[in-house]
Formats: C-alpha cells, sequence, structure tokens
C-alpha cells in the first residue's frame, strides 16, 4: 500500500508546492573554481532562525563560497515542511523548524548573492541515529528495517539502517527526492555516505534473502559478510538504484547538479558497499566530493594519489572535487595544514574543494579571506 501511495503523492508534487523559492539565481560567485560548504543543524545553530541563516549566507559570500551543500533529510526528519514524511510518520518538519521553510529561506538568500544550493540527503538509507529499535520509520514501517544474520536491525557506527534493496524503501526515498526536484528551485541534490548504501552487515531479511536465493540456484548468501561477490552482488543493486534514481530526477530537472560525497574508496565499498568509481565511469551522476578526511599531509596526498592514478580516469577527473574537514568536535586543521591541502588538490589537477562543516569557517575566515578560491 505504501508504494501506491507515495506514487500517487509523487504524482501530484509539482501542485503542491509550485517551485517554492523560484527566484533566479543571479550571477556572482558561481563562476571560477569550486569553494563549497556543508551547512548542518547538528553543532551549528545557522538553521534554527532566518537570521541566523541568512548571516551564515552573507558569511559564506564574504569568505568566496559559491557552494552550499545543506542539510534536508536526518534522523527520520526534514527541514523542509514534507508532505511524504507527514503521510508516514505524522510529523512534516523537524519539530525546532516548526512553523519556518529554512530550505525556502536559504534558496532566497544565497540566490540573491550568487550562491547555489544543494539539497544534501545526509542520512540516506538510514532510519534513525542511537535508537535501536529504528526510531519512527520502522515503527511505522517494521518491513523496512536492514537486518544482519542475527536478524537484528542493521547498525553501524549507532546509525540503525533500512533496507536500501527493498522496492518499497527505494521508492520512498526517491519520493523524498523528488518532491524537492518538483517544488524548490534547488540547484543540486546530493547523497553521502549513506546514499546510496548500507552497512556490509546487512542482506540477511527475508526479502533480501529470496533475491539472491532467486539469482543464485537456491543458494543462501554468505555468512562471511565482506565474502567478496557477496559485497559485489549487493553494491551491484545500489548501482542499480542509483541509476534509476538519476534518470528520475534528470527526466524532471535536466540541469540540476547530482553529486554524492562518499568515503575513500575502496573502504567504501568494503564497509558500506558504495562502488563510486562506477558511478563516474558509467556517467551516472555529475560529481563526487570524496571524504579525504585525514589529520596528516602524507595520508592526505596518499590518498589524492590513489584516487588521481588508480581509481578515476584521467578525462573523468574532472568531475571529482575533494572534501576537506575543516571542524568535527574541538578540531579544525591549522591554517598552514589548510593551505597544504588545498595545494595538493591543484597539484593533483582538482579544481575545488567542499569543506565539513560551516561552524569551521568562523575558525578561520581569516585564511579564506586572504586566499582566493
Amino acid at each position: 500500500m505504501i508504494k501506491q501511495i507515495l506514487f500517487v503523492l509523487w504524482l501530484a508534487l509539482p501542485l503542491l508546492g509550485a517551485c517554492q523559492s523560484a527566484a533566479p539565481l543571479q550571477s556572482g560567485n558561481t563562476s571560477g573554481p569550486m569553494r563549497g560548504v556543508w551547512l548542518t543543524n547538528i553543532a551549528s545553530d545557522a538553521l534554527f532562525s532566518k537570521e541566523k541563516l541568512e548571516a551564515a549566507v552573507a558569511l559564506c559570500d564574504s569568505l568566496g563560497f559559491n557552494h552550499i551543500f545543506v542539510v534536508t533529510w536526518n534522523d527520520a526528519t526534514t527541514t523542509y515542511p514534507s508532505k511524504v514524511m507527514e503521510q508516514l510518520t505524522g510529523v512534516a518538519i523537524q519539530p525546532e523548524l516548526a512553523g519556518r521553510d529554512p530550505l525556502a529561506e536559504l534558496i532566497t538568500a544565497a540566490h540573491a548573492r550568487g550562491i547555489k544550493v544543494h539539497a544534501w540527503f545526509e542520512f540516506g538509507f538510514s532510519c534513525s541515529y542511537k535508537k535501536d529499535d529504528g526510531g519512527p520509520i520502522i515503527a511505522a514501517r517494521p518491513h523496512w528495517a536492514a537486518r544482519d544474520q542475527h536478524g537484528k536491525i542493521a547498525a553501524k557506527n549507532n546509525f540503525q539502517w533500512m533496507n536500501a534493496f527493498h522496492p518499497e524503501v527505494q521508492d520512498f526515498i526517491t519520493a523524498l527526492i523528488m518532491e524537492l526536484v518538483h517544488n524548490y528551485a534547488i540547484d543540486g541534490i546530493q547523497g553521502d555516505d549513506r546514499l546510496p548504501a548500507q552497512p556490509s552487515n546487512v542482506g540477511y531479511d527475508d526479502y533480501t534473502v529470496g533475491l539472491y536465493r532467486q539469482a543464485h540456484g537456491a543458494q543462501d548468501p554468505p555468512r562471511y559478510e565482506q565474502d567478496y561477490q557477496w559485497i559485489k552482488w549487493r553494491s551491484g543493486l545500489l548501482n542499480d538504484y542509483l541509476q534509476r534514481l538519476t534518470n528520475t530526477i534528470r527526466a524532471v530537472r535536466p540541469g540540476i547538479i547530482i553529486s554524492m560525497a562518499p568515503s575513500i574508496y575502496p573502504w567504501s565499498e568494503a564497509e558500506y558497499l558504495q562502488d563510486w568509481p562506477t558511478w563516474i565511469n558509467m556517467g551516472w551522476i555529475d560529481w563526487v566530493i570524496p571524504q579525504v578526511y585525514r589529520y596528516q599531509m602524507e595520508r592526505y596526498e596518499y590518498e589524492l594519489t590513489q584516487i588521481t592514478k588508480r581509481q578515476v580516469a584521467p578525462e573523468k577527473q574532472a568531475v571529482l572535487f575533494p572534501g576537506i574537514l575543516l571542524q568535527v568536535d574541538q578540531y579544525n586543521p591549522s591554517p598552514e595544514f589548510l593551505d597544504q591541502m588545498i595545494k595538493a588538490n591543484r597539484r593533483n589537477g582538482y579544481t575545488g574543494e567542499v569543506f565539513f562543516f560551516f561552524e569551521g569557517l568562523k575558525k578561520l575566515k581569516d585564511y579564506f579571506r586572504q586566499t582566493p578560491p
């Protein structure tokens, strides 16, 4: 039933918002190299009032940033009023943001300054954080849970997961994304290390086991979670979903930028079934922003070299923009280390980068003011 409900809602989406915040993007910061930043609703209050949001955009503009990747989906809530989520859980927006539409406000403020806005679906196929029962989504649809080989809701690093191989779950995430594509003048859609993704301990639910048996002569999946063929079979299912998703998005908005920000390969596939070199080689997405989050320069340069020389063909390199860690907990890179990473990007042929996350700009604003993109 949920598939039919979401499909009907999906078809009706163009009538719901008439493309809210459809102010045209003005010419401005979007020329020149990529200088992007992730804007979060965790460890930052930038989204929690219109005034703070506009101040955040003004700071980004003053520091030469031309792309903002704003969280729109995490922990089973959205940062915009969502008919899809209201239909499923009864909650249309993160409760602290109720009565506003921060996404619409951001698009208006950013476009007025020539900054592009990308809707970042941070949690992807993760349904909850630090909730062993999977939270409100699994409460509403228990058969959507991903399962490990012990029958428990699949979890990794305190995140719990939906089953990304199940067609209803895929339809739900697609409907959530298409809600924005239809109703907002968004410049891009972004997934990350949770979209499309699954931790490698998943696949032992009844639906996925049945799917595997159909494809493998009634054999059960390997018990070893990182068996090579088992990894490739599951990552292939995610590849198939991504291709369908991007085709669906482009059928409605041909010019929208589709980007992904996965972990470093091949760790990304072994741990989260993300075979992102294939995404690039097949042309399914416009940009990949690998999370090159390293604390020593030799490790950072090593990962860049791996990408450049082993993972992505030279003619495809233009779609890559390294992700740089700007703040986590009490950590910020020194201006010297930050400068070394950016210079290494240029030496390796990368024309820009995206920084995680916005609050770090406040600590390093002198560096960015003095350093052009």
